[in-house]
């Protein structure tokens, strides 16, 4: 008995789970998200509900998604903003150069104040991420990295404007990273700058390919194939005219060179 007392006693007074329950988070609700927020000015969190909400239904339609699943009561998404980017690379094991992060099954994102193109770009990039995943399974192993990041990267039109030059000029200088070398790569923090920076560029020129060249059915029945087969090459080949990811790699550097 004193055992368990003791035991309940160092619960509630132990360093550890008393700094964590100290901390306290502001939270402000809207019809999808839950912000929960330190010291963030009022204004901000306003313009972040605001901006949250507009992408919600702008991103679903931009893929041509149709929406079952609803984020409403207790499965709206979280959006947690720390107040600098030490606390959120503390909080969340991040790189230094990371400036947001989305746990995509659990509807969660997590960034800090201060963050240039947030509203812009870190944003609706994390959005994209659930929103997708949502749509093909959070647990589909036959979505390769690159096509998860080509989706959320292809919320930022704005940032990748010259995406289709930069794979250009990969090409001329032999740099280029054909589908099935994208498709070796599980991770982006291993990647050096210039590195990542032609693999997001790729990753957006596919996406930008694929939609702009046989539209957002064609890119809806595709990610429904991959939901269903799990297998990306099958979908590929029940989607689109091609038989295989090499056909798909010839066809989009043609497009690539042709623009």
């Amino acid at each position: 008995m004193k055992k368990s007392i003791l035991f309940f006693l160092f619960l509630c007074f132990s360093p550890v789970l008393a700094s964590q329950d100290a901390v306290k988070w502001n939270t402000e609700k809207s019809t999808h998200f839950i912000i929960y927020y330190k010291g963030a000015p009022g204004g901000f969190i306003g313009e972040l509900i605001e901006k949250s909400e507009d992408y919600y239904n702008k991103i679903a339609d931009d893929l041509g998604f149709t929406r079952y699943n609803f984020w409403l009561w207790d499965d709206r998404a979280k959006i947690y903003i720390y107040d600098n980017a030490l606390d959120y690379q503390t909080a969340t094991a991040q790189p230094r150069w990371s400036g947001g992060y989305s746990a995509t099954q659990e509807k969660t994102i997590q960034t800090f104040l201060a963050q240039e193109g947030f509203f812009e770009s870190i944003l609706p990039h994390e959005m994209g991420h659930i929103i997708f995943r949502e749509f093909v399974g959070f647990n589909n192993y036959a979505i390769p990295l690159w096509l998860d990041e080509a989706v959320a990267s292809y919320q930022e039109k704005t940032k990748y404007f010259s995406a289709n030059k930069l794979v250009v000029k990969a090409i001329d200088k032999g740099s280029f990273l054909s589908l099935d070398k994208l498709s070796n790569f599980s991770s982006a923090l291993s990647m050096d700058n210039d590195l990542a920076q032609l693999f997001y560029a790729e990753a957006f020129s596919i996406i930008g390919f694929l939609i702009k060249e046989f539209g957002k059915d064609k890119f809806v029945l595709f990610c429904q194939n991959l939901r269903d087969k799990k297998n990306l090459e099958r979908a590929i080949a029940s989607s689109y005219p091609f038989s295989n990811i090499k056909e798909l790699d010839l066809a989009w550097q043609k497009y690539i060179i042709n623009r």
